[in-house]
């Protein structure tokens, strides 16, 4: 997290101003800039959920909570939260569900990756519709548009795939200024 903070610090040395910030769900970004407006980013939220659930969940809690989270980019916060919140009264016992092993007094959660899921969404209910909040700014609700960028740049320095990693930055530093390879 330190990075983050040392890497807003630097922009911010150079002139830039943040009014609000996409990120991509990485734990500790919401607190490098709680000072103004987070959105985390659908896109990502949903591939993590998806993650833990795959594309085809075989439990009918599992299939249930990926329809939900399928619902995110159409969907308002209230409208999200109460989904999340209906979930979980319908299955009350999926997140806390414990199986112990045979001959110990160890134990593990019987369906951890559907509380992963569940609980990846629950943490970051607060930033999923930021960009709802403050229709004045035009937040995006995901880093696509940038992650496309990204795109374009990689597939720049990958035709020059043997370069050493210090000619490789330099080679970076020379695309962002605008001077094409």
């Amino acid at each position: 997290m330190a990075t983050y903070y040392y890497g807003r610090r630097i922009l911010e040395d150079q002139g830039w101003t943040f009014i609000a910030v996409v990120v991509d769900g990485r734990r500790g970004m919401t607190t490098v800039f709680k000072d103004i407006p987070v959105q985390i980013c659908q896109f990502h939220q949903m591939k993590t959920v998806t993650k833990y659930l795959t594309r085809r969940p075989e439990t009918p809690a599992g299939q249930e909570l990926r329809s939900i989270m399928l619902q995110l980019p159409r969907s308002t916060e209230k409208e999200f939260t109460k989904l999340l919140a209906n979930w979980k009264k319908d299955w009350p016992n999926i997140l806390t569900d414990k199986t112990y092993v045979t001959g110990s007094k160890y134990w593990y959660y019987t369906h951890k990756k559907i509380r992963g899921a569940y609980l990846s969404l629950e943490r970051n209910l607060l930033y999923l519709f930021t960009y709802q909040k403050y229709p004045e700014l035009n937040i995006p609700n995901t880093t696509n548009s940038l992650d496309g960028s990204f795109a374009h740049l990689k597939d720049k320095v990958k035709i020059h795939h043997g370069l050493r990693q210090d000619r490789r930055y330099k080679m970076i530093e020379e695309i962002l200024r605008g001077r094409e390879y």
